[in-house]
């Protein structure tokens, strides 16, 4: 049976192993949430007995506990070992004749910087000390004619001769700051470039040592697979409104820097986390008491009104770039076609899937949180896979309109965009509050009443209907002493209807240049035991 014994080892290939290594390709690569795990193919020349093969070079960011070999079932011929050599190479300061036509020209800006700086030093030394002379000799002329001396000739030779050193060297000095500033701005033109056209050459490299032992000699095809850091995957998706369908496109967004690249490699996209725990949490007890409530507790009850979202199944959002929301259970995703991902650390879009069905759209407009009104499509997910939770670009009719989020959607379930606010809806909300206490309960009701006016600004010539859906709330009591009542009598017009969540909603036909006022009245009563109210 083949086996394998992963071994790291840090060192120069042994006499067995040298010479030319085998190429060992990397033809398939699992792309995980946070590394990747890559397999590669080679066809070994086997001999009769037991040898030591060198294979590679393969990414020194490889795990080397996650290293697993194996030839193809059938022959005769085992894996007794296998390890990863890295070797160190440093490289000196001095470009070597390898490098191409843009390093050498960085290498030749940079030690030409060096010695413009150096002559830059030296003029600044000099100058100083012309200065620090010609307050010497300042300082004399006022000496020797305080003491009665006069030799104004000599004096005006040494201040001229001075004068025109400092001219002199001053000018040089201007010339070589000038320099500076320009090779540093060619200096990062050229970085710039190098980073673009090629990477730096890696000082450490590994290869792959395989012990292998034959029965006979003859070919046979060695799979080796590890895992690698510095790879990961995002979800993508561009979204097409186009009249009444909208066309969904899902996408990959692939980053690797492994030092290798994967070129026409069968790609697979998965959500798993290999490096999460899979020990369960400890349970840890948790006592419940009853006590007696006091006299005062037993008079009044607190209440608060707070604010909660609806609650949705799902991940809670987090800043910065997310993680994969599985919608907790482990997707796997394969590319169509053979895929090319270079290792240069940027974002490379991977297709994956595409599907058009009918869509529904609506304007929603909910005032109390924005004045806006926005156009809502809902599409059923035909993609026969489960759409994880991304950003989409959304595009319509005008082209490219902004980038929105889609949440996570089983297959079969409803998708739900929104493509931005429409600039010719508008809406305007007015809020008004009252309170009452009296009767014989002493009960305390609180009126609270909401107008909304819906406006639409029509280019000339426009025709048709638009329907707004209006959403306003209404608070939800979770205890009976408190009752909430919704005043249709009010109402103008009354709620088309009302969910669990307290959540009214109408739709509002809006004609070219129409406008629509909404009234919503409810009451928030309760008794004299309740405070907080």
């Amino acid at each position: 049976m083949p086996h394998d014994t992963p071994r790291a080892t840090s060192r120069t290939a042994s006499p067995a192993a040298a010479g030319e290594p085998i190429a060992l390709p990397v033809t398939a690569v699992t792309c995980l949430e946070d590394r990747a795990h890559v397999e590669r193919t080679a066809v070994l020349d086997l001999e009769a007995g037991v040898q030591r093969l060198r294979l590679g070079p393969v990414s020194a960011l490889a795990v080397d506990r996650t290293l697993h070999a194996e030839l193809d079932a059938g022959l005769p011929a085992a894996v007794l070992d296998v390890r990863i050599v890295r070797t160190w190479t440093p490289r000196g300061p001095l470009p070597s004749a390898d490098d191409s036509a843009l390093r050498q020209h960085l290498h030749a800006l940079e030690a030409e910087q060096v010695s413009v700086q150096h002559r830059r030093d030296r003029l600044d030394v000099r100058l100083g000390l012309l200065g620090r002379l010609a307050d010497r000799l300042l300082r004399e002329i006022r000496e020797s004619a305080g003491a009665g001396e006069s030799d104004p000739d000599r004096w005006a030779r040494e201040l001229d001769r001075l004068d025109a050193e400092r001219d002199t060297y001053g000018e040089q000095l201007r010339t070589a700051q000038a320099r500076l500033a320009a090779l540093d701005a060619e200096l990062a033109d050229v970085r710039r470039g190098l980073a673009a056209a090629e990477g730096q050459p890696a000082d450490l490299v590994a290869h792959v040592e395989v012990t292998v032992r034959a029965s006979a000699a003859g070919p046979a095809r060695l799979r080796l697979g590890h895992l690698t850091a510095c790879a990961l995957w995002r979800p993508v998706y561009r979204a097409v409104l186009d009249g009444g369908s909208l066309t969904l496109e899902s996408d990959a967004m692939v980053w690797q820097r492994t030092g290798e690249d994967w070129s026409g490699v069968r790609l697979t996209l998965s959500t798993a986390r290999s490096a999460l725990a899979t020990e369960p949490p400890r349970l840890g007890e948790d006592r419940l008491a009853l006590t007696e409530r006091t006299a005062a507790e037993r008079r009044t009850v607190d209440v608060e009104l707070r604010e909660e979202e609806v609650a949705e199944l799902g991940p809670a959002p987090v800043s910065g770039l997310p993680g994969v929301d599985d919608g907790g259970e482990t997707r796997v995703f394969a590319a169509p076609g053979p895929v090319s991902v270079p290792s240069d650390g940027r974002a490379h879009r991977v297709p994956l899937s595409s599907f058009t069905a009918d869509a529904a759209a609506e304007y929603a407009a909910t005032p109390e949180l924005s004045p806006l009104v926005a156009q809502v499509v809902r599409v059923p997910n035909r993609s026969g896979h489960a759409l994880l939770a991304g950003p989409v670009d959304l595009v319509r009719g005008s082209g490219f309109s902004g980038r929105g989020t889609l949440e996570f959607t089983a297959p079969g379930a409803t998708a739900e965009l929104a493509f931005g606010s429409c600039d010719d809806l508008r809406v305007v909300r007015q809020a008004d509050e009252s309170r009452e206490t009296g009767g014989i309960m002493q009960r305390t009701v609180v009126t609270r009443t909401v107008r909304l006016h819906l406006s639409r600004f029509s280019a000339p010539g426009e025709e048709g209907e638009r329907t707004v859906a209006v959403r306003e709330r209404i608070p939800v009591s979770e205890i009976s002493a408190v009752e909430v009542r919704l005043r249709k009598e009010a109402c103008s017009p009354a709620p088309d209807a009302v969910d669990a969540d307290g959540i009214a909603r109408w739709d509002i036909a809006l004609p070219p240049g129409g406008r629509r006022s909404i009234t919503l009245a409810y009451e928030v009563s309760a008794g004299a035991k309740v405070a907080g109210l």
